[in-house]
């Protein structure tokens, strides 16, 4: 007989300013994740809309305000336009490695030049070796780094030019953060392709989605999650299909700026 099942022990975070939109507060419930049935119970969270980090899941629960919404794109239905598919082709001699949840000072050197360039000021600017170390490593889940790396001259190994930390869920995977070299004149959109690639290898792994953690309807730094299809969000009614219409002007929305950032959410509120 296997032991009972316990019911996870859910917490609510004091209100705090809105990184998302000016003038707002946001609150979060979490959980922790521990024990033999770590895994099964992200998977549970993942599929209402929580996010991971480190070995806590949360989700917004503000009082006033829904405009955080859970997207995923249906990995098996994608099929990439004109413009996604030069991005792909620009970025094929990339060699992508799914690594062991283990933290390099390479990897460190990268996500310190990724924030001073796309986050100058942000909190996460402070995280030392051993933060990033934790958020990469205390993981009770199926998680690996994904490491995207320049081809290798002489048998050596290339430069490493980009890293997502990625979860494998039952029904996909989970982006949990993004990084990469923003200085590479050859290689714009980098931000773009790796969500690409995961998309991709999801499907051919016969997952049926990937998550990419919170569009925030309001905040343009957030649109970029609207440019794949198909795309579906969480409602009351569960997960729905995108209004074409709104994914069109959202997109159109996306393209009169730069590419934006590719931040999928981390929680602050475990390092005060």
């Amino acid at each position: 007989m296997t032991a009972p099942f316990r019911f996870p022990r859910f917490f609510v975070t004091n209100p705090s300013p809105c990184p998302y939109l000016p003038g707002r507060s946001e609150r979060k419930v979490f959980t922790e994740l521990n024990g033999d049935n770590a895994a099964e119970l992200n998977d549970a969270l993942g599929r209402i809309g929580f996010r991971r980090s480190q070995n806590v899941a949360y989700r917004p629960s503000c009082a006033d305000c829904s405009a955080c919404v859970s997207v995923r794109v249906v990995a098996g239905e994608f099929r990439p336009n004109a413009t996604q598919r030069k991005l792909i082709r620009r970025n094929s001699d990339l060699t992508v490695t799914a690594c062991k949840p283990w933290s390099t000072e390479e990897q460190y050197a990268l996500l310190q030049r990724y924030l001073s360039a796309r986050h100058p000021g942000g909190g996460m600017t402070e995280m030392d070796e051993m933060d990033f170390a934790d958020m990469v490593e205390q993981t009770p889940v199926d998680s690996h780094i994904v490491e995207y790396r320049e081809p290798g001259i002489d048998g050596r190994v290339g430069k490493l030019v980009g890293a997502c930390l990625t979860d494998r869920q039952g029904d996909g995977l989970s982006m949990i953060y993004s990084f990469f070299d923003t200085e590479l004149d050859n290689r714009p959109g980098l931000g773009n392709f790796i969500i690409m690639d995961h998309i991709l290898r999801a499907s051919a792994a016969g997952l049926p989605y990937v998550y990419l953690g919170y569009w925030v309807d309001g905040s343009q730094r957030m649109q970029y999650k609207v440019r794949y299809r198909p795309l579906e969000k969480l409602s009351r009614a569960g997960w729905v299909r995108f209004d074409p219409q709104e994914q069109d002007q959202a997109i159109r929305d996306v393209a009169q700026r730069d590419e934006p950032p590719l931040p999928v959410e981390l929680v602050s509120m475990f390092r005060k």
